[in-house]
């Protein structure tokens, strides 16, 4: 990490650096990991860098979609080169504003939450004269792997509860504006090992084909979620999944035999497997203190840097690990961000080498769910510089900035 380091210290910290050549090399794993006809779209909700999605979606051959839950994200996956027919809108509570600004740029492909969802998307479809295809999430009564985020089978804002679908069949294939082409399916984030990821994968495929047979009908697209995982904010390799594309392909054979010839287009989409490893978090030693009998190394950014749904226990716990191989571990203690609140932390009573105000510390494994989905404007603090490089060669360095834009009264 010599290199970052020097970076960190010649733009300041906190701040991020991203490795294109490591976003390529989990696409490329990826991919190879999948049978070739199944499709792969990028949950731009990990990471909105737009040199980080020009990346997913340039390469020869097979290249990512877009999948978004916002019309900021509409903007940054356009702007970075993806046209509206390679967008997947997700979401439960997608507004008409919204949805009209989503299909005026060209995207057609939504996943409907809900009844109440579809007809939304109906309505503004039908004012604009074109008809979008919809996939049904399903909320699925069972589940087979498990996961550090269960995303199926208990009550939830997201998807149709699948024993519901049945009696709901009238009046889904019946509203102006959508067309019904298939499933979208969500059930877990972040597998534990493949042998999980598998089981998981040919349990929703069963399921998607037995919500096609009772809806008495033939799905053209069904998206089979995710799942893939990697290290976060810690040491640790991507994992390769050796086995995933026989056992896709076995049980897509077995229950949807069209697929290889195209009869029933197969997806399924990654957030932090495509981005995890490509970033590493550079944050400054600020100083040092001891607190009845406990140390605390207070760093330049936390939670408004670094996993601030996290830091509320939200979603990931985060407990990071230095990037210290070969440097000796000589301490425990907690370390800190600079926020006025208890619970900045981003690891707690953890090993660390000696260190003194003005050292810069790397956190591994730090691309996905950083700068966007962190505590961000509090405390006015400004963001993290992020900084893209091609392996040696430095590419840009940006920061994402706020600004109050006034509808009523004055600026100062």
């Amino acid at each position: 990490m010599t290199g970052h380091t020097e970076l960190a210290k010649r733009f300041g910290t906190p701040s991020y650096v991203y490795d294109l050549e490591r976003v390529a090399a989990a696409r490329g794993d990826l991919f190879d990991a999948l049978p070739e006809q199944v499709e792969l779209f990028y949950a731009a909700k990990a990471n909105p860098h737009p040199e980080l999605l020009r990346e997913l979606r340039a390469g020869e051959g097979r290249r990512c979609r877009a999948e978004i839950s916002s019309t900021g994200e509409l903007a940054a996956v356009l702007s970075a080169g993806f046209d509206g027919g390679e967008i997947l809108y997700t979401g439960p509570g997608k507004t008409a504003g919204e949805l009209t600004e989503a299909l005026s740029a060209g995207v057609r492909l939504f996943s409907v939450e809900s009844l109440g969802d579809l007809h939304g998307i109906g309505a503004a479809a039908s004012r604009l004269g074109v008809v979008a295809t919809c996939l049904l999430r399903v909320n699925s009564a069972s589940a087979s792997a498990t996961s550090s985020i269960r995303m199926t089978g208990v009550p939830s804002q997201f998807g149709f509860d699948s024993e519901t679908l049945p009696e709901l069949r009238e009046q889904l294939f019946d509203v102006p504006g959508t067309e019904v082409a298939g499933a979208h399916f969500f059930p877990l984030s972040n597998a534990k090992d493949e042998a999980s990821l598998i089981g998981e994968f040919r349990h929703t495929v069963e399921v998607a084909a037995r919500v096609q047979q009772e809806l008495g009908t033939r799905f053209r697209f069904v998206d089979i979620g995710g799942g893939f995982s990697v290290p976060y904010a810690v040491g640790g390799e991507r994992p390769v999944y050796g086995g995933l594309r026989a056992a896709m392909a076995g049980a897509l054979d077995e229950w949807f035999p069209g697929w290889r010839t195209g009869e029933v287009r197969i997806a399924v989409e990654s957030g932090r497997y495509l981005v995890g490893d490509s970033g590493t978090l550079m944050v400054g030693v600020v100083n040092l203190k001891e607190s009845r009998g406990r140390r605390f190394v207070i760093l330049d950014g936390g939670i408004n840097t670094f996993g601030g749904m996290s830091g509320l226990g939200r979603i990931m716990p985060v407990s990071v690990r230095l990037d210290d191989e070969g440097i000796p571990l000589e301490q425990i203690a907690s370390l800190v961000g600079p926020l006025c609140t208890p619970g900045d932390v981003l690891g707690r009573d953890i090993e660390l080498p000696a260190l003194a105000p003005g050292d810069v510390v790397s956190i591994p494994n730090a691309g996905a769910y950083g700068p966007t989905a962190s505590l961000l404007m509090f405390l006015g603090r400004p963001a993290p510089t992020e900084i893209v490089v091609r392996g040696e060669e430095l590419l840009s360095v940006s920061r994402i900035e706020h600004s109050r834009a006034y509808q009523l009264g004055r600026e100062l």
